[in-house]
């Protein structure tokens, strides 16, 4: 594609001025887009980012030096090629990865799901159900993204622009129709699901996360309504119906309000589309009838916890607005056995109910201890901590939650990033000693514990060990904040560490 011809796309972000190379009459051909030096080749067009550690704008000699033939910059620089000014380069590059790919979503049928908690669980079922209806389906999430029986790490749950148009354009090429996408408040905020057209946006929920980045819930909900408030109608969809709503959520009240799009509400309410008739949760899932606008239907899941009838509504609710039927809806539904590292039970012969949850917000972790503590009878341990490099607010409000719910409480390490962990555990313990004044030494943990109480084991794999040691049959245990994670994020180095794989081995151990 030549210079001009991407050029022309990016009016968008010159507030309607037709940007104009630098060097009139040069016009190259464009073989590649770059938004990392060290990524142009022979041939690129460079577009020069600011991020939050460098700035795109310092590497541009380097992007030269590699063979770029044109720059888009927000600043003037020196350099010996074709250069174009635009004031947002976040959304040009978005721009111009979509034109290069041919603006693969036009070809495909993009469902968008975002909201605090459950995106992930969402995403399942609701390819889940598309799958049963015969549709060939891509999803793009926090765990992965994954298409044509292919699957690929995710290191962030939406991938920058320029990388999300590339895995658009393959699915579109290996014949994907439906595409499910985790859609996160940094992705909308940076533009980087700007350039998709979206058919169907979900609502999930909206309680506090990522003020560490937002700086207040005002920010960051003003990011999650963008998908409803501006992406959504700024194109035609290819439904009629195009959101669905949990209007469960005070926000989710709101937004359906606010919204000017034909949406679905979902909901235990008289007034919801989709709403909840009878339900019953057990240790083995859910069991419910629900209204919908095709009528009843009866659904059975595996997935343990009241929560996460929500996320089978809003899958629901996508089931509907494509028309659909409530039989095969049902089916998606009921062959989902479980997502990883949501609730994930790890399978034992020790009479352990062990569990391991990627909650790590107070919203997500009340929410699993609540779905354990209405299905056990015995005591349930839970072994969590907080992210250092984080919103620090959270911590004694996650501690308390805990504390209030669990019989121990086993504070840990859980990614500490550039911070000190007894820095981080001892923000927790704010929380935790607020409900709970029995605290147990390490030590005594193998022996068991009689009383209400918490400890503190900086090392990860150990809270995990003595967390089961001393559990008894019958017990709950809970291993909270890290789910599908393979990984432990100590200073700079990124570790192997998989709470699952810790657990089992733990186990194995138990005599």
């Amino acid at each position: 594609m030549r210079l001009a011809q991407l050029v022309e796309n990016l009016k968008a972000c010159t507030d309607g001025r037709s940007p104009v190379p630098v060097s009139p009459g040069y016009d190259p051909e464009i073989s590649a887009i770059a938004c990392r030096a060290q990524d142009v080749r022979p041939g690129a067009l460079f577009v020069a980012v600011k991020g939050f550690t460098a700035d795109g704008h310092d590497f541009i000699g380097q992007a030269v030096a590699n063979g770029a033939v044109a720059v888009v910059c927000e600043q003037p620089v020196q350099a010996d090629i074709a250069m174009v000014r635009v004031d947002n380069s976040r959304k040009a590059l978005a721009e111009l990865a979509a034109a290069f790919f041919g603006h693969p979503s036009d070809a495909l049928t993009v469902i968008a799901v975002t909201g605090t908690n459950g995106k992930t669980t969402t995403s399942y079922l609701i390819e889940s159900i598309l799958q049963s209806a015969g549709l060939a389906v891509g999803v793009i999430g926090t765990i992965n993204y994954r298409y044509g029986g292919q699957l690929f790490n995710n290191p962030v749950t939406t991938p920058e622009s320029l990388d999300l148009q590339r895995i658009l354009a393959d699915m579109r090429e290996t014949g994907v129709t439906h595409v499910v996408m985790e859609v996160s408040s940094h992705a909308l905020d940076l533009y980087r699901v700007h350039g998709c057209k979206f058919d169907i946006g979900v609502f999930t929920n909206f309680t506090q996360d990522h003020l560490d980045y937002h700086k207040d819930m005002a920010h960051y909900w003003s990011c999650k309504r963008k998908l409803f408030i501006d992406l959504l109608p700024a194109f035609a969809g290819k439904t009629l119906l195009r959101a669905v709503i949990n209007t469960a959520d005070p926000k989710g009240r709101e937004l359906a309000r606010e919204t000017r799009l034909a949406h679905l509400t979902c909901g235990h309410h008289a007034d919801s589309d989709l709403r909840t008739l009878k339900a019953r949760f057990d240790l083995h899932g859910v069991q419910a009838r629900i209204a919908t606008p095709q009528g009843k239907m009866e659904l059975r899941s595996a997935l343990v916890g009241r929560h996460n009838l929500e996320n089978i509504l809003n899958a629901v609710g996508v089931g509907v607005a494509l028309e659909i039927p409530g039989e095969t809806i049902a089916a998606g539904i009921r062959s989902l056995e479980n997502v990883p590292g949501r609730l994930e039970r790890i399978a034992n012969t020790r009479q352990r109910y062990v569990y391991v949850d990627y909650a790590h917000t107070p919203d997500a972790l009340e929410n699993a201890l609540l779905a354990l503590r209405a299905l056990t009878a015995d005591r349930i341990i839970c072994i969590f901590g907080c992210g250092g490099d984080r919103d620090r607010g959270k911590r004694p409000e996650m501690g308390a939650i805990v504390a209030r719910l669990s019989d121990l409480v086993v504070v840990t390490s859980d990614n500490p990033r550039t911070e000190p962990p007894a820095q981080i555990i001892e923000e927790i313990l704010v929380g935790v000693r607020r409900e709970c004044a029995q605290q147990y030494p390490p030590a005594e943990l193998r022996r068991g514990f009689r009383a209400k109480g918490y400890t503190v084991m900086v090392n990860r794999r150990e809270a995990i060990r003595s967390s089961i040691v001393a559990s008894r049959s019958g017990d709950t245990v809970l291993i909270a904040g890290k789910g599908h994670e393979p990984y432990q994020i100590i200073g700079q180095e990124r570790l192997p560490f998989d709470d699952r794989q810790e657990a089992r081995q733990a186990l194995g151990e138990l005599r």
